[in-house]
This record gives C-alpha cells, structure tokens and sequence, in this order.
C-alpha cells in the first residue's frame, strides 16, 4: 500500500494549478462584469479595465505551468523506479 498515493499528498505542479484556475475565474469575473455595461446599456467602464479581462489568459497559462511541472515529475519518478 505505500506505493499508492496519498489524496491528501501536494505532488510538484499543484499549487501552480490551484492558483491558475483561480487567477482564471478572477479574470472570468473581472471579463462578466466589463462586458455586463455594454449589454445593459450602460455607461462601459474605461478601457483600461477591460486589461483586468487578460487574468484569464494569465491563469490559464500558470495552471498549464503547473500541468507541465506535474507531468515532468511524473516522468522522473517513473525513470526512478524502473
């Protein structure tokens, strides 16, 4: 049983997946509620704030950091054991 692992254990590349998805729903929330003025009619932010709309594309490439991290310890590990 010690080979299996943990479902608590922090394997390399999860935190940077963890604040990726978060860094993505923010921009997510920051995209929803730029746009949200131009379909009701109202006044729309200034456009610097549409800025906050790249949080998405940042997250996305932090969590896919974290992803290629994790996969690259993955691959060490497996030569590891052989």
């Amino acid at each position: 049983m010690r080979d299996k692992t943990q479902t608590n254990s922090a394997e390399p590349g999860d935190r940077l997946i963890r604040a990726g998805v978060i860094v993505f729903f923010l921009g997510a929330v920051a995209t929803l509620v730029t746009v949200a003025p131009l379909f009701l009619h109202a006044k729309p932010f200034p456009s610097y704030m549409f800025g906050l709309c790249m949080l998405m594309g940042i997250g996305f490439l932090i969590a896919g950091a974290g992803l290629l991290r994790s996969i690259a310890a993955g691959r060490r590990q497996a030569r590891a054991g052989r």
